[in-house]
């Protein structure tokens, strides 16, 4: 159930909006299957796979953004058409030319297109309606990016805002690098990279820890030399474990025994356990984005926009 890569978008807090209203804009977007024709498709699914698009309990909402592709090799397709240009060439007595070429081609795909697997990659969407978040469980930013289309295409006048923070949190991580601490409620993990900000040849000099202490020397002297932190793994309160980018991506997120000791022991059905684990995840983390916030200066005046 856990969201393992945040992309952290901001609403109106709280977002005066239901769920009936969110199902109703999705419902046009639903995921259809594509055709025979087809290289993909996307849209909206049920989260529960019970016809809802929306799940939604205590003011949080659950969206699946569903995209299928379908999975035809260049090297298929090239193969074939070569065989058909050579019995193309015994008929006309001369090798087909560039347009020629290219019909035989798309011919081809489209003949090859029916036999094609297709793969499904299924995107949660985590809105929370009370303290103003929208959430993409997407490591990419190109995955993430097709996300939003489909939001802002689905939801009418959809009031979504980027998070904004007066300290950058390059500078930020530098800096609790450098002093050996983090800020209050968060802890510094043996994870982390350091980047060079110099020109030099082109190529800038990387270091990178991974499961190695953090030893306070050595990150002062790659920060003298002009380094800056670009990737920091950190616990929150001893309950989340996250990785912190420069763009305020939070990656590698995981909650600690301490949050799986906390499940409800007495959900009777799988519902009743994905209830539990939401309003846990949903609750946890909201706390989390407030506290990071704050570390990094706290968000800037007039970052999200008014509801329309």
């Amino acid at each position: 159930m856990w969201f393992k890569n945040l992309q952290l978008h901001r609403l109106p807090a709280p977002w005066a909006v239901t769920p009936a209203q969110i199902e109703k804009w999705l419902a046009p977007h639903a995921f259809a299957p594509g055709n025979t024709v087809e290289m993909q498709a996307h849209g909206w699914a049920s989260p529960r796979d019970d016809g809802a698009l929306v799940y939604s309990t205590n003011r949080q909402m659950l969206l699946v953004y569903r995209a299928e592709k379908k999975l035809l090799p260049a090297s298929v397709v090239n193969q074939v058409t070569k065989a058909r240009a050579l019995e193309l060439e015994d008929q006309q007595g001369f090798k087909p030319g560039r347009k020629q070429m290219r019909e035989l081609k798309e011919q081809v795909t489209d003949e090859l297109l029916p036999r094609a697997f297709s793969i499904r990659r299924d995107t949660r969407v985590w809105i929370d309606t009370v303290n103003g978040w929208l959430v993409i469980d997407a490591a990419s930013p190109t995955l993430a990016d097709e996300v939003r289309s489909l939001l802002v295409k689905s939801i009418d006048r959809l009031p979504l805002d980027t998070l904004r923070v007066a300290r950058s949190p390059v500078s930020a991580m530098t800096e609790w690098l450098l002093s050996g601490e983090a800020p209050g409620g968060f802890t510094l993990d043996q994870d982390t990279e350091l980047r060079s900000t110099g020109e030099g040849n082109g190529t800038k000099a990387t270091v990178r820890y991974v499961g190695h202490a953090l030893d306070a020397d050595d990150m002062r002297r790659h920060i003298e030399a002009g380094k800056q932190c670009m990737r920091l793994a950190m616990t929150w309160n001893d309950r989340v474990s996250f990785v912190l980018t420069p763009s305020l991506i939070l990656k590698r997120v995981n909650p600690l025994d301490v949050l799986k000791e906390a499940s409800d022991p007495t959900a009777q059905n799988d519902d009743e356990r994905f209830e539990s684990d939401f309003m846990l995840m949903t609750a946890e983390l909201a706390r989390l984005f407030a506290d990071l916030a704050d570390a990094l200066g706290g968000e800037v005046e007039g970052a999200v926009r008014a509801a329309a």
